[in-house]
Order: C-alpha cells, then structure tokens, then sequence
C-alpha cells in the first residue's frame, strides 16, 4: 500500500496551534460556543488502533499508525482532563479509541485521572475483546462504567460484520464487566441494512442480561467513504422492525433533555431501548461534546476538519491556562451543526476510528 492511500485512509484534518479568533467570545471559563451550548461532556480518543475491522469505522486493514512520538502519553492525557475539569467545567469523561483496550497504559491513565478529577464520572466506549481481563483492574483504577459497540449477537454474522470472529470474547467481557459493577451497561448498535433483521434479538439478549441497548443510525464516518444517505437504516424502519415483536411506547428523553438517545418503554417497562437519530432527527442544537484526538488536538464537532493542537503546548512549556484558553478558542467556534441533510454536505477526512466516537 502506498503511503498516498494510507494518508487518505487516516485522514488529513486542518490541524493549528495558533490561537483561534475569539474576539467576541464572553469572558467565561466554560467552554461556550457562538450558539450558546457549553460543553461539559469530554471524549478522549487514545488510539487508532482496533482489535476489530467493523465496515462502517475502518478499512480491512485497519488505520495506518500513529508513530509513538505523536500519541499523548498517560501523563499528558491526565493533565488535559484535569483542566478540563478544574478550569473549562467539564463534567464527565469518557475514553475511546480506536480501542481503548489496545493501550497497554489504560489502567495507568484511569488511575491518574481518577487521582486528578476525584468524583468525575471516566467511563469508556469499547468492543469489550479481552475485557474479561482487565475489567476488575479498571473497575480498582477507577472507571465508572462502560458503553460497548455490538452490532449483532449471531457469531457468523458478527464475524462477517466485525471482520474478526471474537463475539464469545466479547460476551465475555460485557459480563466480566457487570460482575465488577461498571454499569450501567450501555450497549451500542449501528443501524445498517445488514444488522435491521437480528435487532430484534440484540433487544431480546439485552433486556434479559440487564443492558440498556441504543441503536445508532448510521453516520458518513466509514474510512471507505461508502455511506449513502438513500442507503442508511432511518429510526422509523427501526421502530416498525422492533414493533413486530415489541410493543414501544415513547418515553422521550426523560434522564437529560440533552440526551442523544429518545428512548422507548419496552412492553410497558420499565426496561427500555434507546434510539439515536443522528441523521433523521439530529440533536445539534443541544450537543455538549467536546473531542480530543489521539494526538492531542481538540476537535470541537464529529464532522469538523478543523482541529487545534494542544500537543505542541503540552511539550514547549505551555501553562494550564495558555491550554485552556486554546482550548475555549476551538469551541468557541464550534459549527451550528453537522449538515448531513444540506446540499453539498462532504464528510470528514476522518474517520470515526481516527476520531474516537
């Protein structure tokens, strides 16, 4: 493969490390956008690299490396959320990948940050393979809880879709994790064509393993740009599928009206499946989100090529509030949205795997 195609795969976001303009931004420590959202909610992306190959986030090959040198290190990712917590107000934190899993220091950044930010919430997005493992350690570092990515509980199904046959690897690790009391369990599904016909049964396994399940549509964030928006799985063929053997009753979002998960009451309750609509019914308006990349740049919306770098202020010197005010110039200038539906919408370079989710 030639180092063209690999950069292609990767992605090749606008990355500065100046200071963003933010001439009218209010005085306020809080990570505030033009629209009037403040961002409380941290995603911290650890790697690129993946123990599965799951068609709608990387190619068969997987993303080409990071070299080391350009990865945070535990030390540095603990500092960042603990300005993101003490000086921009963030209030929970959760670390993806790639694959969280794959960072052999994983155990080490949970108890720093655990030390850093004692009563923030760290949790973690995972396809749980080789969880059963480490789930006890990470429940002792510190970790909350865990989101899991499972698309379908058919092993020959989940092998075709993962392009790895580890579905006994991670049932496994969904229950060697409620065994060390990381819940609630939320697992995630992404709706494709190939995964409506066994949703009914992932709702089925779940509610009788005491998971909460949430279904995703579908978003233009594969590595083989494949996605087409005539294509996609909408929320309502979700509902008219889970309808057959199911009765839903809409329940709405009622935990946090920012939610992105509408939830529906599952035969009267009280177990319920949530869905998130991010293409049909997108919650923009009310995103709280703010990104951190494995390098160390702020990413401030999913589908943004525009990305600050925190990194290079990290190894030159820079002071917790030379950081944060980097930080608040990037969110600041969040987009109104992610124009999915617009004409002329172009998806990100990124892919969801280079991004974390």
């Amino acid at each position: 493969m030639t180092a063209t195609v690999r950069a292609v795969q990767m992605g090749l976001p606008r990355v500065r490390n100046s200071h963003p303009s933010i001439a009218d931004r209010p005085d306020v420590p809080e990570l505030v956008d033009r629209f009037g959202r403040v961002a409380r909610d941290l995603r911290v992306s650890i790697t690129e690299k993946c123990s599965l190959r799951c068609t709608y986030c990387m190619p068969a090959e997987g993303l080409p490396a990071i070299p080391r040198e350009r990865l945070l290190t535990a030390e540095e990712i603990v500092r960042l959320v603990r300005i993101a917590v003490e000086e921009l107000g963030v209030r929970e934190v959760r670390f993806t990948g790639g694959e969280p899993l794959m960072r052999p220091d994983l155990e080490e950044m949970i108890a720093g940050c655990a030390a850093a930010v004692p009563g923030i919430p760290l949790s973690m997005t995972t396809n749980a393979v080789g969880l059963e493992h480490r789930a006890e350690a990470l429940a002792a570092a510190g970790l909350t809880r865990v989101n899991v990515s499972l698309d379908s509980i058919d092993r020959a199904h989940f092998a075709e879709l993962t392009r790895r046959d580890r579905l006994p690897s991670v049932l496994a690790g969904i229950r060697a994790a409620a065994a060390a009391g990381l819940a609630p369990m939320k697992i995630n599904a992404v709706l494709m064509p190939e995964t409506l016909g066994g949703a009914a049964d992932l709702l089925e396994w779940c509610l009788a393993e005491g998971c909460h399940l949430r279904f995703i549509e579908e978003m233009p964030l594969d590595a083989d740009h494949a996605w087409a928006r005539d294509s996609m799985i909408a929320a309502t063929q979700l509902l008219e599928v889970l309808g057959e053997r199911f009765e839903l009753t809409e329940a709405g979002r009622p935990d946090d009206p920012s939610a992105p998960a509408e939830e529906w009451l599952v035969d009267g309750g009280p177990a319920t499946v949530g869905i998130i609509a991010s293409v049909t019914r997108n919650f923009c308006g009310d995103c709280d989100r703010t990104r951190l990349t494995a390098e160390g740049t702020v990413r401030s919306c999913l589908f943004s090529d525009d990305e600050i770098d925190l990194r290079a202020g990290l190894r030159s010197g820079a002071s917790d509030e030379d950081l944060a005010q980097l930080w608040r110039g990037a969110m600041w200038n969040k987009w109104a949205g992610h124009g999915i539906n617009a004409a002329g919408f172009e998806p990100p370079q990124r892919s969801m795997g280079a991004i974390g989710g």
